[in-house]
């Protein structure tokens, strides 16, 4: 796999329990990301499952997502969400669940960047485990906003 490697926490904002990549495989920011997700059951979301034992949805496409940042965000990093620029998720397009992930489980969060155009950037992609797909988006819009413009009183 050819592209950059980097350290997620040097490129997003999240932080323990909502950082939710592991390992950034590779990059080329701007076109695409690759990154590693590995389900733990010492997740916060595990610790009153009973016996769901499936990991929530939700958080494997927050985890995909955060791949997205990561493709759009590599070659400029701003981990400090109150300066710079913050990327706002839009809309979700098309989410497809094939199988459910459990404990153990090691994904690949694969994100492309189908078009940019000013502040606002399309993805697609998919979380395959094992050679087999988790999930697909067909796609996800994101933008970009200053800082700035996003605290209370701010116009």
């Amino acid at each position: 796999m050819n592209g950059v490697v980097v350290e997620p926490r040097e490129v997003l904002p999240h932080r323990y329990p909502m950082l939710l990549v592991d390992r950034v495989v590779g990059v080329v920011p701007g076109d695409w990301a690759t990154a590693v997700k590995v389900i733990s059951r010492n997740e916060p979301w595990y610790a009153d499952s009973g016996d769901r034992q499936a990991y929530p949805e939700v958080l494997l496409v927050e985890s995909w997502a955060q791949t997205a940042g990561i493709a759009i965000g590599a070659d400029s990093p701003n981990p400090d969400v109150l300066s710079g620029s913050v990327m706002l998720f839009g809309s979700l397009s098309t989410v497809e669940f094939h199988r459910r992930v459990l404990p153990g489980d090691v994904l690949e969060h694969r994100v492309r960047v189908v078009k940019a155009v000013g502040d606002t950037v399309i993805f697609e992609g998919e979380c395959v485990r094992q050679g087999e797909t988790v999930f697909t988006v067909s796609r996800m819009v994101v933008t970009f906003r200053p800082a700035g413009s996003l605290k209370s009183g701010a116009k």
